[in-house]
């Protein structure tokens, strides 16, 4: 079978004469004024496939959102409007249930945070299919973007990697957590942060960006194909949570680790010279933000121990064709 990303690649990418930048970055960008880009992103988000049925509607409203809002983050771009289309089973619709009113709340809260604006959408009915068209505005020019990463780089991440993917793997009865290890890692999968602060502040700092949504392996691939470079991270420099320490090196956690998505930080590579601006806008913004790696000429991406052996890790990341 195909990977979702083969599928993109052979029936849907075509090239692109009125827009900056099309298929194969976290959004597309199109000219808006005379200082200033549009970027563009669609997320799609269904039931049993994304989260499960029963999930609470209001912090659903809140996840279907904020993974749009991340996309805006990887690019750097400050977001602004969104369109909203829903596939509502009939009993969630009807006038004897809150589902929808609840989903809102969820929706709204978040996108006032941000001054977000819901401007247009569709509904129609059928099984829970939720999707969300987001546009954003980046400074001319300006754009992260996954094709700029260079030799010598550095390789950072946002945040703490793993919670979320071991919250699902708890659910799916895959490991055991603790009620307050459970807690915390269903935070992170019901309630993910965008870091759109962060994004914009890259800008200037940074060479590439991409949020983590498939996974770590995956998603830094994807810069690494972009770019064209390779890659070399350490896998005992990458940020994770208590939780995450006490079931590492069990295989179940380190593939939540490396491959399990839903994280929704940021990757991004920097010049060295950077190293000092990076580490105080880490403090400024009150956000852990870690050196993993480097990026060096050639292909692939290399995973090394705590002894600096390299390892292998066959699990890359969620693919929707092929997980």
């Amino acid at each position: 079978m195909s990977s979702e990303f083969d599928i993109i690649r052979r029936y849907f990418t075509r090239p692109t004469h009125r827009a900056i930048l099309g298929i194969g970055d976290d959004a597309a960008l199109i000219p808006y004024t005379a200082t200033a880009d549009l970027a563009i992103s669609t997320d799609t988000l269904v039931s049993d496939q994304h989260f499960f049925a029963d999930t609470d509607p209001g912090k659903l409203g809140h996840k279907a959102l904020a993974v749009n809002l991340s996309d805006m983050a990887a690019m750097g771009a400050i977001p602004r409007w969104v369109t909203l289309a829903l596939t509502l089973p009939a009993n969630l619709a009807n006038r004897n249930s809150s589902w929808l009113e609840v989903f809102m709340d969820g929706f709204f809260t978040l996108a006032s945070k941000y001054e977000v604006e819901l401007i247009g959408g569709d509904t129609t009915c059928g099984p829970l299919n939720i999707s969300v068209h987001i546009i954003g505005e980046v400074a001319k020019g300006k754009a992260l973007k996954r094709s700029g990463a260079m030799p010598g780089d550095d390789i950072w991440l946002s945040g703490y990697l793993g919670n979320a993917a071991l919250a699902l793997a708890h659910l799916q009865q895959r490991i055991t957590l603790k009620p307050d290890e459970l807690t915390v890692c269903l935070a992170a999968l019901d309630a993910p942060v965008a870091r759109i602060e962060l994004g914009q502040r890259l800008i200037n700092l940074a060479h590439s960006a991409i949020d983590i949504s498939d996974g770590l392996l995956a998603d830094l691939g994807h810069i690494l194909e972009c770019s064209q470079v390779a890659a070399t991270i350490h896998l005992g420099k990458i940020a994770c949570s208590g939780v995450m320490q006490r079931y590492l090196p069990l295989s179940v956690a380190v593939d939540c680790l490396l491959a399990g998505g839903d994280d929704y930080e940021l990757c991004f590579t920097a010049p060295v010279i950077k190293r000092s601006e990076i580490a105080q806008l880490s403090q400024e913004l009150s956000i852990p933000l870690t050196r993993i790696g480097t990026i060096s000429q050639g292909k692939g991406l290399f995973l090394l121990d705590v002894n600096d052996n390299t390892i292998t890790h066959e699990k890359k990341g969620y693919d929707h064709f092929l997980t």
